[in-house]
Order: C-alpha cells, then sequence, then structure tokens
C-alpha cells in the first residue's frame, strides 16, 4: 500500500569537544561517558535489534565533528572502558549491599547487567570505535547520518566574517566524510540557527538540505504553500525541513510530554548522593565531591521529595504504551494533512539525542516500539529521512527561510545575552586575524602550516556555541569561560609567533597534544 505521508525523526547527537589528557580524571569528561552509556550504546542495540528482525525502519542522527572526533579519539576510548569498568565494580558492590532489600537487590542486578553489555558492545562488538556500528547502520540503508558546523559554532554572529561561517561547514564536510567514507548529504545547522546566505555555503559543500525550526518556515518570504509539512528549496538550492510542532510537544512539553510519566526513572535520584560517603568515595571525585554514579533505584512517581522504587518492566510498558499513542496521532495527523494539502507530507520530528536515554532513560525502548509499531501496526506512513523524501518528490516550494534557532524566544537570544555577549568581540578579533594569517601565509609549509592548522583548531574550538550557551544556563560557568579564553589566548598566541616568525615548538606541541581535533584541517578555506 503507498503511504499517505512520512515521518522523519531526527537525533541530535552533538557534545562539546572535551579532552583534557593533562588530567588522570576530569569532571567534564564524564558528559561523554554517560552519552555512550545511556544514550549511543542504547540506540545501536536498538538499531542492531531493527536490523536482526528484519524491521525496516529510517532514523536520521547528526553525529557532529566534535562527538565524531571523541568516539574516534583512543585516549578517550580507553577512559571509557576504565569508567564503565569502575561502573561494573560499584554494580557489584550494590549486589551484596541490597541484599536485604529485594526490590533495590533486582535493580543492582538491572543495571549490572545493563553495564556489563554495555562493555560488551563498546569493547568486543565495535572493538572500540562507535562510530563503525553507526556507519554500519548508514551503509544498510537504514539510518541517515548528518553532519553539523566544525564544532557546533553559532553561525549567524560569524556572519560578519563570512569565511568563518565557510570554514565551519567546509571542515565539517572534510572531516564527515574522513568518518564515514562518503559526503554528507545533510546538515543540522548549530542550534538550527540561520539567516540567508548559509544556504550559499551549504550549497559550496555540496550539502542538499538542513534542519530549522518551526518559524525559520512559517515566516519565510513568500510564505510557502504547504508550511513544514514538505521541504522548502532556498535559492541557493539546498533545502529546509522545518520542524513539526505538534510531535515535538508530545515528547517534550514539561506538561504534555512522555518523560514525565510517574512511572519513568527519576533521573535526579542517584547513589552518588544517595549513600553514605566513605561507602561511595571510590565512585565520586577525586576531590570528595559527589556526582552521578549512574545507579538510580527511584521512579519519578510524582511531586515532592519522596519517590518510590524503579520498576523497569512497568516503565518498559509504559514506554510502549507512549509509543502506540505516538504512532496512533502520527497516523492521524498525516492522513488529515494527506487530505487538506493532497500532498504526501513529511512529519520532521527533531529532538536532542541525550534525550533518549540520558536525560529520558527509557527514551530508546521508546523509539524501538515507534519503529516496530510503524511498521507492523499501520498503513498510514513511513520513516522515512530527509535525504530519502527530496530524491522521492521533486520541488515543491521555493522561498527564504527567516532569521531563526530553536533557543528560547525563536532567535539568538540564549547565545547573545548579558552573560556571554561579552565573548563575541573576542571570537570576531580572532576570525578577522585567521583570515589575515589564511591570506598572508597561503603558500606557508613546514613548522609555520602546523602553527597554522593550530591556529584554526583554537579558533574553533572557541568558537563553540556550547560555552556560550553554559554562560547563559549558569551551569559549569567557570568552565566554559575557562575554555573561551584558554583557546582565545592559545590562538592569539600562536597568531603573533606566525606573525614574527617565532613560532616556539614546545608551546606549538602542547597546543597540539591537547587539541587534537581535526588532524587534516584544511586552513585555506578562512583565504
Amino acid at each position: 500500500m503507498t503511504p499517505q505521508g512520512y515521518l522523519a525523526l531526527v537525533l541530535h547527537a552533538h557534545l562539546p569537544f572535551v579532552r583534557h589528557p593533562e588530567y588522570d580524571d576530569f569532571l567534564e569528561e564524564d558528559w561523554f561517558y554517560e552519552a555512550i552509556t545511556e544514550t549511543y550504546i542504547p540506540l545501536v542495540n536498538m538499531m542492531d535489534g531493527l536490523l536482526n528482525d528484519n524491521c525496516d525502519f529510517r532514523l536520521t542522527m547528526s553525529i557532529t565533528p566534535p562527538l565524531a572526533a571523541m568516539l574516534g579519539d583512543q585516549l578517550l576510548q580507553d577512559r571509557y572502558v576504565r569508567c564503565v569498568d569502575k561502573a561494573i565494580e560499584l554494580a557489584y558492590k550494590e549486589i551484596n549491599r541490597t541484599k536485604g532489600d529485594h526490590q533495590f537487590h533486582e535493580l543492582a542486578w538491572f543495571y549490572l547487567h545493563r553495564l556489563e553489555n554495555c562493555r560488551h558492545v563498546f569493547v568486543d562488538k565495535y572493538h572500540r570505535n562507535l562510530l563503525t556500528a553507526f556507519k554500519k547502520f548508514q551503509d544498510a540503508g537504514k539510518l541517515e547520518i548528518i553532519t553539523c558546523g566544525a564544532t557546533h559554532g553559532y553561525l549567524p554572529l560569524m556572519a560578519e566574517y563570512p569565511e568563518a561561517v565557510r570554514a565551519q561547514i567546509m571542515i565539517a564536510r572534510d572531516h564527515y566524510h574522513e568518518c564515514f567514507g562518503r559526503a554528507p548529504r545533510g546538515i543540522w545547522l548549530p542550534e538550527c540557527a540561520f539567516t540567508p546566505g548559509i544556504d550559499k555555503f551549504l550549497q559550496e559543500a555540496e550539502i542538499r538540505w538542513f534542519v530549522v525550526d518551526t518559524h525559520a518556515i512559517m515566516h519565510a518570504e513568500p510564505r510557502p504553500r504547504y508550511g513544514v509539512y514538505a521541504p522548502l528549496f532556498t535559492r541557493s538550492g539546498p533545502a529546509a525541513f522545518g520542524r513539526d510542532i505538534e510531535s515535538s510537544v508530545q515528547v517534550w512539553s514539561s506538561k504534555e510530554g512522555y518523560p514525565g510519566d510517574a512511572w519513568y526513572r527519576d533521573f535526579y535520584r542517584d547513589i552518588g548522593y544517595d549513600l553514605d560517603f566513605e561507602y561511595i568515595k571510590p565512585y565520586i571525585q577525586s576531590n570528595g565531591l559527589r556526582k552521578f554514579t549512574g545507579l538510580k533505584y527511584h521512579r519519578i512517581t510524582g511531586p515532592g521529595g519522596w519517590k518510590e522504587p524503579y520498576r523497569p518492566n512497568v516503565a518498559r510498558e509504559r514506554a510502549a504504551d507512549h509509543a502506540g499513542n505516538f504512532v496512533f496521532n502520527r497516523s492521524k495527523q498525516i492522513e488529515h494533512l494527506h487530505n487538506v494539502l493532497g500532498m504526501n507530507p513529511i512529519v520532521l520530528a527533531p529532538y536532542d539525542a541525550e534525550l533518549y536515554g540520558h536525560w529520558w532513560y527509557e527514551g530508546p525502548e521508546f523509539l524501538n516500539y515507534v519503529f516496530r509499531k510503524a511498521h507492523y501496526d499501520q498503513q498510514t506512513f513511513k520513516t522515512t529521512t530527509p535525504g530519502e523524501y527530496l530524491a522521492k518528490y521533486s520541488t515543491q516550494q521555493l522561498a527564504t527561510p527567516s532569521a531563526s534557532s530553536w533557543g528560547a524566544e525563536g532567535y539568538y537570544k540564549v547565545w547573545l545575552d548579558e552573560p556571554n555577549a561579552w565573548i563575541y568581540p573576542h571570537l570576531h578579533v580572532a576570525a578577522g586575524r585567521m583570515i589575515e594569517l589564511a591570506r598572508q601565509f597561503r603558500d606557508c609549509y613546514g613548522l609555520t602550516e602546523r602553527a597554522m592548522k593550530q591556529a584554526a583548531r583554537e579558533l574553533l574550538l572557541a568558537q563553540s556555541s556550547d560555552w556560550a550557551f553554559i554562560m547563559k544556563t549558569g551551569t559549569m560557568v567557570p568552565y566554559a569561560v575557562k575554555r573561551t579564553q584558554d583557546h582565545v589566548m592559545r590562538f592569539t598566541r600562536l597568531y603573533e609567533q606566525i606573525k614574527s616568525n617565532t613560532i616556539d615548538t614546545d608551546f606549538l606541541g602542547n597546543c597540539e597534544w591537547r587539541d587534537n581535533i581535526f588532524p587534516n584541517i584544511n586552513w585555506r578555506y578562512y583565504i
């Protein structure tokens, strides 16, 4: 039966580049290790299960260049194994400690099995590099992996220096090809932030489509006939796909969203904070400060501090129920759109990948049930990817999307506000200087070229939108400030040394050791 429309689930998998070889243990690296255990491996397991059962599905994931670089980094791979081994050791201790409490004892065994599976998948099945898993699913035609800005830089706030925007896109394209053996067809614009003119650089990179928020399409000029339910082709060529609000609300909304269900696991209750200090001390920070261990024994339950024990089997049943509700609603939505618009619509549902598993522990189970129910239980729609949809349907809308982002209030406020506005004069000066260097030393080689490559890396890392976001939200602010200052400082020192032909090889080598992203970077994109 021919479907009446399509559902495109898009997961944005991104973390800032956090790698600190100068320390044996670094708290912010836990962001990466937690995401592997709670999001990336569960998603890999889900897709492996669907493949093994011959259940057809389509999923789109951005794997940003910083995340791809970390997934492929041997130091971080080894440290993840150390991290998961430590968690397994704690789970064994918990099995002994909870023998007198039947419910918590079962949960301790539950976590041990999950952690041992993570170790097996990571070490034995995919040989410490999960990029090979995602590449396998893409090569099988089930997953479309898309790229992002090289370091998730907020592109509209670089528009004063078009070469910097171009470099973010072209360097990301090159790195994607190194990781996945093909060119990217799509891109997740960092923070879904668009301003007219970015599309011409996407066209140069031969990127065919990108994701924007709803209002970028609805306020496009001229206003498109089919709204967000068909791609909007820009005048430069690449197509914009807009976020569907209805499908997003069912997952994201604090009032209507599925993750708030009382039976799901509570994110904030963790034995790292609940248990006796001397007992938990070997598994928290080396300075004695507590942190999440990943072993959480309580469900959301309801308002207030008291929480009931988590019951994984009941939570899994709730995930199946919610998946059935999601698929039913998408069927009715797409049937209605098909009848009203007289075409086969695409409903684009984009989310942060870390919602699935990290923040919403049952999220990967939910997705698993969504794909299975969409395949077996209905015939109204099929899952697809934006790239697949473009190949199937011809141009239907031509317009210029409006300036926008997916941040609060829909524009640039989150990344340009009182707590973070101070960074942009420094980033702009550095961008201008990088362009100056690229033009002046375009024919350089040897030591000068090494320094040019590292200067470009330091600029790109300073431009990461994550630092401005952290400053705005007020979490880990000293770290975000220090990262911005350190990268600008290193760039400035390299700039001065290149200009004066006094390159300090010890300093350059230390920078290369610390900030080793993009080993084959083409800094001439700044010319």
